[in-house]
């Protein structure tokens, strides 16, 4: 694989780990690495465990690219809605092993997936695009609208509010948190427990449970490549 995605099977279990500097910035060529391992995964018939390095999922964005020019970020945020709207119809489970920080894009990565641990300590999730000057994207308020709690949505996606682990789990992001040396081992832990539903009624149900919100979604896709982000 890429060396900005590795790529590890053992057991039907497929671990991806970002590795793009020290906030693990999302890319173009990420979002690609990305894709050919979430094909290769779907191949290998595996259970997807998504993580990062110690201390951080991703910072979101690279902001070398959404800021070189409007196209280049037009074609970034829709190669990472894409992303995501992919994850969250992709036929095997996700998993995302959080192992701190998750900003923004890295946020993004939470809110796609079908399970999400997070670790202890004194870590930021949420959405900081106001507050760095970005305009929410269509894609990104219709997600965080589906995914996040009712109460949290409006304080993370208008007001940027940052949350720590524990209030991620209570705002919609996580789904549990751990000790940072459990991390690894819940996420195989529960890895081991999806591998016993039936494969095929999972995906149906996904699509079933998601077929309003991928159809939103491609409509936003299609929006905010018509807008200047």
């Amino acid at each position: 694989m890429s060396d900005l995605i590795g790529y590890r099977l053992e057991d039907g279990i497929a671990t991806l780990t970002l590795n793009n500097g020290k906030v693990n910035a999302i890319s173009p060529d990420v979002i690609v690495a990305l894709n050919a391992a979430l094909d290769r995964a779907e191949q290998d018939k595996a259970i997807v465990i998504l993580t990062g390095q110690p201390g951080i999922l991703s910072g979101g964005y690279d902001l070398k690219v959404m800021t070189s020019s409007p196209q280049n970020a037009i074609d970034l945020v829709a190669a990472g809605s894409t992303l995501a709207r992919r994850m969250l119809a992709h036929p095997f489970p996700i998993i995302v092993a959080c192992p701190g920080h998750a900003v923004a894009k890295g946020a993004f990565l939470l809110l796609s997936a079908d399970y999400r641990i997070g670790v202890e300590g004194p870590f930021h999730i949420g959405l900081n695009e106001v507050q760095i000057g970005m305009t929410m994207h269509h894609v990104g308020i219709e997600l965080a609208r589906d995914r996040l709690r009712r109460s949290a949505f409006h304080r993370s996606v208008i007001n940027a509010e940052m949350f720590d682990p524990q209030s991620a789990v209570g705002a919609g992001f996580l789904d549990k948190v751990v000790a940072a040396d459990q991390l690894q081992a819940t996420a195989l832990a529960a890895a081991q427990q999806l591998k016993k539903i039936n494969m095929t009624a999972h995906r149906n149900t996904k699509l079933k449970v998601r077929h309003t919100l991928l159809e939103t979604l491609d409509k936003a896709i299609e929006l905010d490549k018509r807008h200047q982000v």
